[in-house]
Formats: C-alpha cells, structure tokens, sequence
C-alpha cells in the first residue's frame, strides 16, 4: 500500500524488518493475553503479532489506514478507528475481559500525555512496550540529582519498573526523523514498592514542587499552600530541590502531609510534564 506519512499526526512508519521483530520477540505476547497495539500503521508489527497470538486489538486514527488494516487481517483484529487519548483503556479492559498489554510505535509529539493517559487507567494496563524518543526515555529511567530527572521520571518509576530495551536507528522510518528512538518498556504490575496513601496528593505535591524546579522544597510546598507551621514536622530537607528527591522521598512527604491534603488539591499550580 503506498500511504504518504502524515506530518499532521507524527507518522514516521518502521520499515527494518528485523527491528520489528526484535521488538515483538522481546515483547513476547502469549495466545491468551489481550493484545493491544497503539498506532499500527500499515501492520508491520501486527503481522508479526499474528504470528504468536489469534486476535489483537489495534487502536489507528488514520483514515486510510484503519479500513486498509481492516481489510489486510480481516477477522483477526478488532480495528478502532479514533484517537488514543480518546479510547477509555478502562472500558477496553472490561470488553476483553483482562487487563491488557499495550505495545505501540506512537506519535513522539503526544508521547507524554498518552503515557500520563495509560497511568490514568491503571490497573486496566499490565505493561506497556513503546517507542519513543531518546530524550523521553532517559528521562523516564533518570536517577535523582540528573538533568533529566523530573516528573516523568518520578510517575513511571513509582507505577511501573520502567527499563530501556534497546535504541533504534533512525534509518529503521520513514520518513527519517530527526530523532533518535528507543524502546522501552514499563511494567505496571511491578510498581514502586513503598506507596503513596493518596496517590492524588502524591502526583500533586510531584507536579507542584517541579512546577518551582531548582528552587527549594521549601518554596514549592509554599505555592501548593503547605502552612509553614508544617515545615518543622517533615523529615525531608527542605532546602533541597525537588530534582534532588528520590521516589521514596516523595512518598514520605505526601504521607506527612496527608492531612492537608484537601488544600493541597485545590491548589491551582503550573502544569509541566518534566
């Protein structure tokens, strides 16, 4: 099928054979696993998907391309037509009756809130396998004290074990992008062992105080409102940055503050997605 890429909704198309099966190999679906793959494109994962597992369900906002893979694997997909963001994983979950394993080449532009969208539908998702750009992925593996630790870092690393498989040649698309890829993947049934009594407050008090990054702590939780009679009370240092935090101190400053969390929620703060 000759199908240009549309820039319009990020299309870059894996086109190396043996890439695409290094990444259904190591994802290595069983036949009775719910199988949903996020942005299929023509189908070069899928047909190998088809390979190991009867029936997958693929989610393409594409025009042309949903009715073409329609057409391509017949019985052996379940097409919907729309946009990921919009697709509930929750009521997915419920159709195919187990919580499902996603693996997608995604738009890189949408990256970020598709990630944010499959946390919101926990536990829906049992683990994720997603190319990505570079940049976003070491980001998501980043340690405490890194330029590239922020709040990605933090979020994945407390609802999943995220790990990078392996980088992939930009001459593995086309068109060629301007980025390096990596896949990686997130495995949500291996969360962060210490948890958050309220993961609200927890993503919060996360976004909040990187809202201020490479300011203080201090100066964060005063913008979420935190009365300074409080201060005295946390063990965490205040004078550190947020950058400098590791998950488990995060944990342990939402658990201290628990009981201001109706405040704290309300608190209109920046929304960046470091």
């Amino acid at each position: 099928m000759m199908h240009r890429a549309k820039r319009s909704l990020g299309q870059n198309f894996l086109q190396d054979p043996n890439v695409a099966q290094k990444i259904v190999r190591v994802f290595d679906a069983k036949p009775d696993e719910a199988v949903v793959e996020i942005g299929p494109g023509k189908g070069a994962l899928t047909a190998l998907l088809l390979q190991s597992i009867p029936h997958c369900t693929v989610i393409e906002l594409d025009n042309e391309l949903a009715p073409f893979l329609q057409e391509q694997f017949g019985e052996k997909i379940t097409v919907i037509h729309n946009d990921i963001l919009s697709v509930s994983l929750t009521e997915l979950r419920e159709q195919l009756g187990k919580p499902i394993r996603l693996l997608g080449n995604i738009p890189y532009n949408i990256t970020t809130p598709i990630l944010f969208h499959v946390v919101d539908s926990l536990p829906a998702v049992k683990d994720f396998m997603v190319m990505m750009q570079t940049e976003v992925a070491q980001r998501i593996v980043a340690k405490p004290r890194t330029k590239e630790y922020g709040i990605l870092s933090i979020l994945l690393q407390y609802f999943s074990t995220p790990k990078m498989q392996f980088q992939v040649s930009k001459n593995s698309f086309f068109p060629i992008p301007n980025v390096s890829s990596a896949i990686v993947h997130l495995d949500f049934e291996k969360p962060f062992p210490n948890r958050a009594q309220n993961e609200a407050l927890f993503r919060k008090i996360v976004r909040g105080t990187f809202g201020k990054r490479r300011k203080t702590l201090r100066n964060g939780l005063k913008g979420l409102d935190v009365p300074v009679t409080e201060f005295e009370k946390l063990s965490v240092d205040l004078e550190l940055r947020p950058e400098e935090l590791s998950v488990a101190d995060f944990v342990q400053l939402s658990n201290e503050l628990i009981h201001c969390a109706p405040q704290i929620l309300n608190t209109a703060t920046e929304e960046v997605d470091g």
